[in-house]
């Protein structure tokens, strides 16, 4: 069925709701358990986030929103959580409303907007975690990745709060000087993902991991070992490890 940018295909099968973009998976929606993740990458943000962070009510904001699998999960597994997913595809927006049982107002909002100009009229310290989870062509837009927009990220972000962002690999080039300038933002940057995918051995998805402070050594062991724990387990790298893609 067409949607203001794209095809979407629903796929029902396993318990739950495949939502294909284009012929790309862009989200996987539960039926039966809303706290479950089935994107790797969704369950390696949701680890560090409670490795970090802890338990209870946050502020989420999604950059970039397709099923909200992600909200979705944290309005079940937080009660009390305020989040807003941002979709610039108008009709998507709509649409998955219809099909799936996502929170209502206050609880998720979903504002139509192209997240690149969203961020920059995001209220400062508001929140407690900023999502980028924006593709376009199984990329990520490049007006998402400037110094501008990550730095329109850290301004929205509370004392302590975390951005997440899925960053593809490859184009590894792409990914470096993604990382480079996070780097360039934020004063603590961790890079959670498999080592062959770091590696550049299989393409697959990397999380980054960052906030305005360092995190400390015993902050990143608790990612590491919070990652380690997951179905497929994974592992960390410090920001300026050799091992991860270049700029």
């Amino acid at each position: 069925m067409p949607t203001s940018l794209a095809v979407a295909e629903l796929q029902v099968r396993d318990g739950g709701v495949l939502l294909l973009l284009d012929g790309t998976e862009s989200s996987w929606i539960d039926l039966g358990d809303p706290t479950h993740l089935d994107f790797e990458y969704h369950q390696q943000m949701d680890a560090a986030l409670g490795a970090l962070w802890g338990e209870g009510r946050l502020r989420a904001v999604h950059l970039g929103g397709a099923g909200c699998a992600l909200a979705r999960a944290w309005d079940a597994s937080r009660p009390g959580s305020t989040q807003t997913a941002v979709e610039v595809d108008a009709v998507l927006a709509d649409r998955v409303r219809q099909w799936f049982d996502l929170p209502r107002s206050p609880r998720l909002r979903i504002r139509v907007g192209d997240a690149a100009q969203v961020v920059l009229h995001l209220r400062g310290g508001q929140w407690d975690v900023v999502v980028r989870d924006v593709f376009a062509a199984g990329r990520v837009p490049p007006r998402c990745a400037t110094t501008q927009f990550l730095a329109a990220c850290r301004a929205a972000l509370a004392p302590r709060g975390l951005y997440l962002a899925n960053v593809a690999c490859p184009p590894r080039e792409r990914a470096g000087a993604d990382l480079a300038r996070t780097r360039e933002i934020f004063g603590g940057v961790l890079v959670v993902g498999d080592a062959a995918v770091v590696r550049g051995r299989r393409p697959g998805n990397l999380v980054v991991v960052a906030r305005a402070e360092p995190l400390t050594p015993r902050e990143a062991q608790a990612v590491e070992r919070a990652v380690r724990r997951l179905p497929l387990p994974v592992r960390t790298w410090e920001a300026h490890d050799p091992a991860l893609p270049q700029g």
